[in-house]
């Protein structure tokens, strides 16, 4: 039997950015979270611990704001596939590179050019792939948007068995905590127009559908933007279900007509599932 090394890769993660720009008196501001890893001619360092194929990660990080101090920070997805062609393209012992950032959102406060306040919504995201083959992949996503429809959903027909005791529901809240991603068919796009129009979709499904189960929701958010967006050619969801649970009142004799909730944090159902065109190309290592 012989041992070998398996697949492996390094990097720095979480590297904060800040970046200010500034118009006379008015700023404008990108936050993002950078992490990156490096893969490739990494035999040595791990055999015999020479670390002559091996770029630091400090230096990983030091790329991040060197890049953004010369090229700015626009779409997340473009400062991604500068940086991840930047770490193969200039190390030829690097062969493959995987970045991903996270975006957080801050709003003008008012008319005041240089003051923000912290948008507590949804975190964008992104997961760039960038190989010496000229392999390239593009996720976008989002994370954290809560959503909720007070009515419009019903759950039941399920599998009841000796240790059920859930009641079968025709009109129930229906709430999750919305991750999703989507690939980009080419490695190029208007990714900032492209983004705000995948989220429009996906809220405008989630409100329109009357929804049986958080499945059949999941499916409705997939293929409306598949049949909206032709750029994206897969979405990928995990919908974790938040759970609103009518409170018996009847001690107090009091009734309650779908009124008074209260909302359980844990244990909650998590919905996963995936929405692709069935001629997409296939994933490889997008999603990792």
């Amino acid at each position: 039997m012989s041992i070998v090394l398996g697949p492996n890769r390094y990097g720095k993660a979480e590297t904060r950015l800040v970046r200010v720009v500034r118009e006379g008196g008015v700023h404008h501001l990108k936050d993002v979270n950078v992490s990156s890893s490096l893969s490739g001619d990494m035999r040595d360092v791990h055999l015999t611990g020479s670390n002559a194929a091996v770029l630091p990660t400090d230096t990983q990080k030091n790329t991040v704001y060197a890049l953004a101090r010369k090229h700015g920070v626009d779409q997340i997805e473009d400062f991604a596939l500068l940086l991840a062609a930047h770490f193969v393209d200039s190390q030829p012992t690097i062969h493959h590179a995987r970045v991903e950032i996270d975006e957080y959102a801050w709003n003008r406060v008012a008319d005041r050019g240089h003051s923000f306040v912290r948008d507590g919504s949804e975190v964008r995201t992104c997961v760039v792939h960038y190989d010496r083959d000229g392999a390239v992949s593009v996720v976008s996503g989002l994370k954290d948007l809560v959503v909720l429809n007070s009515t419009g959903s019903e759950f039941h027909g399920f599998i009841e068995d000796e240790f059920t005791t859930l009641q079968p529901t025709n009109d129930r809240i229906l709430a999750t905590a919305l991750s999703a991603r989507w690939r980009h068919t080419g490695a190029r796009s208007a990714f900032g127009s492209s983004y705000g129009e995948v989220r429009r979709c996906l809220l405008e499904a989630f409100a329109d559908t009357h929804s049986l189960s958080l499945q059949q929701t999941l499916y409705a958010m997939g293929e409306r933007v598949l049949d909206t967006r032709p750029e994206v050619c897969e979405v990928r969801f995990a919908m974790p279900n938040k759970h609103h649970f009518l409170v018996d009142l009847s001690p107090f004799g009091m009734d309650n007509d779908n009124e008074v909730y209260y909302a359980a944090d844990r244990p909650y159902g998590l919905i996963e599932g995936s929405v692709l065109r069935d001629d997409a190309p296939d994933a490889g290592f997008a999603w990792e």
